[in-house]
């Protein structure tokens, strides 16, 4: 049976190179080189970045063949440029996408593409531009960051490993939490049994959905209620529940008539704050509020989980960004964890330049989304001058476009914040186009100085007070292939308290 499949497999992929060939003769088209098809995807499944990587350095940009459809995969700046800016309209979530995610991020900006993106990206834009939301947020990360470092200094005491992930991606899940709802969670200490069952399902439900990718009888699985789609729909409706009753809730306090000293926190959070300003179906927000979780949960906690790995594999980088931290705040002197977490301002945060550099040097090399596709809607030709058609799928490579030397030079898969560095010691930008960790043109990242900020707030609360170590000495990790990058089986770490700082 396996070699029927596979003489099958390589007939269908025979035909379609010859078909390219003789089209490619006629002189209609010239396609992109072939690097292999989509099942050699499957074989190099777990080290898919990698395998990725390899081929992007040996073509700038390639095709995957497939019996339905090719796949292009390009790293050249050019390229993304085009994709994201230049001819921005041709290249879309389109319906394959959309089918997939829309059960659980409905008509979210992550799934949309024409008027409901623009809509959404107006709104959303705008409410990541307020100064009430930059507070708010700072406010929430700070006491965050105090329970985190709590966990960690009882760890430290007892001289016990810890899984620095897991930790980080409970506390980015209680930020954004915050954030979009104005409710606590409190997963890192897990006082809310109800906001843990939420959590638990919106996690399930990500992986369920994620599976559809790899799944080809997905649909009917969910025409029938059976296997993963059936454990799909139970937990959507755990999710639903909790998330409706929770603008229920919020919309009723906001049609009460607040007095003047309540008004203010009445309207911090996004939702309160979408609520404030017009009558919105709750299916509406719904699907805003999950597309904000699903951004602001996963991809911080995995880019700080990379940064301290990276920390502990290069201690003189940890010790001079400590430094950096230490001088900047002037916290010479003995103090508590809330204190020196109030200290913490905005101010403070913008002359970090060697902490911005050390953490943008993490993203370029360990990218929190690795691949991001969309699919071409019209045929076209790309600035290489090869042609994709309506159809295809294209997509960039943060993680493989971060290792190429033509791009960053001799040095590309060396971990150097000083890349980052000018002259005068300032953190230096790159175009968005060569480091696309954010995406870039009008889908660029609204929530970047979002994720920058609360990732420099919790680096430099843990790093005035502790130093971190592998529990295993000379260990080497790996990621998880999924969406993010995630670190496979989280990230087993040691701390140990700064000689002076106390943790009370």
């Amino acid at each position: 049976m396996a070699i029927i499949i596979l003489c099958v497999i390589f007939s269908i992929i025979s035909i379609q190179l010859l078909a390219r060939k003789l089209q490619q003769k006629q002189g209609k088209k010239t396609y992109h080189p072939i690097g292999g098809t989509v099942f050699h995807q499957l074989v190099n499944f777990n080290r898919l970045h990698d395998y990725m990587t390899d081929l992007a350095g040996k073509h700038k940009t390639y095709r995957l063949i497939g019996p339905f459809r090719s796949e292009v995969y390009t790293s050249d700046p050019a390229n993304v440029e085009y994709m994201l800016k230049t001819n921005f309209e041709n290249y879309g979530k389109g319906w394959y996408n959309y089918s997939i995610l829309k059960d659980l991020l409905g008509d979210g900006i992550f799934t949309v593409d024409g008027e409901k993106w623009r809509e959404q990206r107006k709104v959303s834009s705008y409410e990541f531009s307020t100064r009430v939301l930059r507070d708010f947020s700072s406010v929430i990360f700070r006491d965050n960051v105090v329970k985190l470092t709590r966990i960690v200094s009882e760890a430290a005491i007892s001289n016990e490993p810890m899984d620095i992930q897991d930790l980080f991606m409970k506390a980015t899940l209680d930020s954004i939490f915050r954030v979009a709802f104005g409710v606590d969670l409190d997963t890192m200490c897990g006082s809310n049994e109800e906001g843990a069952k939420f959590s638990n399902a919106f996690d399930d439900a990500s992986a369920l959905t994620l599976w559809r990718y790899v799944d080809i009888l997905w649909k009917i699985k969910r025409t029938f209620g059976i296997g993963s789609e059936a454990k799909l729909k139970k937990t959507l409706r755990v999710i639903d529940e909790f998330v409706y009753k929770l603008i229920s809730s919020k919309s009723e306090k906001m049609h009460e008539s607040p007095d003047d000293s309540t008004l203010q926190l009445k309207k911090e959070d996004i939702l309160s704050r979408f609520l404030q300003f017009q009558e919105t179906d709750p299916k509406y927000l719904r699907d805003i509020i999950l597309n904000f979780i699903i951004a602001g949960k996963d991809t911080t906690a995995t880019t700080i989980s990379w940064f301290i790995y990276m920390l502990c594999k290069h201690p003189l980088v940890q010790d001079k960004v400590a430094k950096e931290i230490k001088d900047v705040t002037d916290s010479k002197e003995v103090v508590s964890i809330s204190e020196f977490a109030a200290s913490v301002s905005e101010e403070n945060l913008e002359k970090m330049h060697y902490l911005h550099a050390a953490l943008t040097e993490t993203l370029r090399l360990y990218p929190a989304v690795p691949v991001d596709a969309k699919v071409c809607l019209s045929d076209d030709t790309m600035p290489d001058g090869y042609s994709v058609n309506k159809g295809d799928m294209v997509a960039y490579q943060p993680y493989a476009m971060g290792r190429m030397r033509f791009i960053w030079g001799d040095d590309a898969e060396d971990f150097r914040p000083e890349r980052w560095i000018d002259e005068n010691g300032c953190f230096q930008q790159e175009s968005p186009y060569k480091f696309t960790a954010f995406q870039a043109g009008p889908r660029i990242c609204l929530g970047k100085e979002f994720a920058y900020r609360q990732m420099k707030i919790f680096s430099a609360v843990l790093l005035r007070f502790f130093v971190f170590k592998l529990s295993h000495e000379g260990q080497t990790v790996k990621y998880r292939t999924m969406i993010n990058l995630h670190i496979d089986g989280g990230l087993s770490v040691r701390a140990f308290h700064r000689s002076d700082m106390k943790s009370t």
